[in-house]
């Protein structure tokens, strides 16, 4: 099958330099660890910094690298249909919180990109979250009225500047979309200039809560810090039990150019077609570039490929493109109730807090992460933190997704077991395919690289032990349990797994 695109790189990654902090090379001790440098994590250490804060921020590879460089990048308080259901589910103050909270967010990055002079490309403009069908118009009115409800500039429309028709949409004026790479590499920078201190290639392994918390790192090395922020995306220590509360997902991405006249000027998101997502973003020679998401799947789903060929197809039925400059795919989580898991970690938690769970809304839900994890660690309580509570259970809106999900788990981690991948011996494998096989008595994950030569690792995920499944389009091992994602030679591409997948003989 031909490739997607000639580039199979984010357009954020591949338009931005890469970064070169050190490794930790001896112990740390700060006022806040922060493990994780992505939007939240690296959002929480300025914001601390800025409060007075000693701040240290730990990422197992690049920072700015993992989700937040493969995002969609919108800003934007409009996350689909969800005030319908926040109002009907928790309470219109609920919804009216959250509303609250995510528009903060978006000023915030607009206040903050002014006061340090980044060129961000940041852009204000309206959202819209779409229906081409009656069903589907039905729930776009009855996330209009509660939307507005909620306090956000929302209105019905029928007209947008799609290149097609649409049977109603919600739009919500002065929402933003902006380059996220470039926005959080010069907070990176600010904050090293305020004192702070960020390694990469540093991956933490274990987690003490005592006073002071201590932070194992995978060298050895000791951080103590009077107080903990995990926003590794999905959690990487499990005595919160969240990882029985979030679902991971993935989604394509795909972009090309597009004349500026052909913009449809906006930022748009539909539920239908298996989800798809349009924005656009400056691009070379007066042109845009086009980034249309959708396709989403969970980790380990076979036929990754065809996914994105499925979506490359829509695009160009709908849209004035001719060849694809970029593809690549992102993965979040998903919380039963919708809603993400920001403040403290666990119900006796006093000195470590978590972000995760941003339900594929991670650009406002990471700047809300870190404002309102710098409010608590010094001391204060913003007034929607209540809605975000990781230690809130909501029995009625998370039960049929909680069952679901776990069923699902458990379906993993017995079902594929006893699955056969139908393929008997490595001399079977073509190059660039990989397959479980059993070797020597033990399922392993078998790949031919294109060179033709065969890696044998582990087929059991180092997290909590599901059978690991090959993902054809990206060559990596993707575990359907928890999202863990591990390349053809074990290592850890994607937790909450941090032991690489272990070698095995052929």
């Amino acid at each position: 099958m031909a490739s997607v695109s000639d580039r199979a790189e984010s357009y954020w990654m591949d338009s931005t330099a890469p970064t070169a902090y050190p490794p930790v090379d001896g112990d740390v001790e700060v006022d806040v660890a922060v493990v994780g440098g992505g939007i939240a994590g690296l959002c929480a250490a300025w914001e601390l910094a800025r409060a007075g804060r000693r701040v240290a921020v730990f990422e197992a590879d690049r920072i700015v690298a993992g989700t937040t460089g493969y995002t969609t990048a919108k800003l934007t308080a409009q996350h689909g249909l969800i005030y319908d259901r926040l109002r009907s589910s928790l309470g219109a103050d609920t919804a009216r919180w959250y509303a609250r909270s995510q528009l903060d967010a978006i000023e915030r990055v607009a206040a903050v990109a002014a006061e340090l002079g980044i060129d961000c490309d940041l852009e204000r403009l309206p959202a819209f979250t779409y229906a081409t069908s009656a069903d589907g118009a039905e729930q776009v009115r009855a996330e209009v009225e509660a939307a507005s409800a909620a306090g956000l500039p929302a209105s019905l429309v029928t007209e947008t500047g799609l290149p097609f028709e649409v049977a109603a949409a919600i739009r919500v004026e002065d929402q933003a979309q902006f380059h996220p790479r470039r926005y959080l590499l010069a907070l990176a920078d600010d904050l090293t200039h305020q004192g702070g201190q960020i390694f990469e290639r540093t991956r933490i392994t274990d987690l003490d809560e005592g006073e002071p918390c201590r932070l194992t790192t995978e060298s050895g090395a000791t951080v103590s810090a009077r107080d903990v922020v995990v926003a590794t995306h999905y959690p990487i220590f499990d005595r919160a039990s969240l990882f029985t509360r979030l679902v991971p997902r993935r989604e394509l991405v795909v972009a090309a150019p597009i004349a500026a006249a052909d913009d449809p000027a906006g930022m748009y998101l539909t539920t239908e077609d298996n989800t798809r997502s349009v924005r656009t973003a400056p691009y070379r020679d007066g042109q845009r570039l086009l980034i249309v998401t959708g396709e989403h799947f969970k980790p380990g789903t076979e036929g990754v490929e065809d996914r994105w060929h499925r979506l490359a197809t829509w695009t160009r039925e709908r849209f004035k493109v001719d060849a694809l400059a970029y593809h690549w795919a992102a993965q979040d989580n998903t919380t039963p109730d919708r809603v993400p898991f920001v403040g403290p970690f666990h119900p006796g938690a006093d000195h470590v807090y978590v972000a995760t769970g941003f339900n594929a809304w991670g650009m406002t839900s990471g700047v809300m992460a870190g404002r309102l994890l710098a409010a608590l660690i010094g001391g204060a309580k913003p007034e929607w933190a209540g809605v975000y509570d990781p230690r809130r259970i909501h029995v009625k809106a998370e039960a049929g997704t909680f069952l679901k999900a776990n069923l699902a788990v458990a379906r993993h981690f017995i079902g594929d077991r006893l699955r056969t991948s139908h393929v008997d011996s490595p001399d079977e494998l073509a190059a660039g395919q990989g397959a479980v096989i059993r070797l020597h008595g033990e399922r392993c994950a078998v790949y031919r690289d294109t060179t033709g030569t065969l890696h044998a690792v582990s087929a059991t995920c180092t997290h909590l032990g599901c059978t690991v499944a090959f993902n054809d389009a990206e060559r990596s091992w993707d575990c359907p349990c928890h999202g863990s994602r591990f390349d053809p030679d074990g290592s850890v591409l994607h937790g909450p797994a941090t032991q690489p997948l272990p070698e095995r003989p052929l």
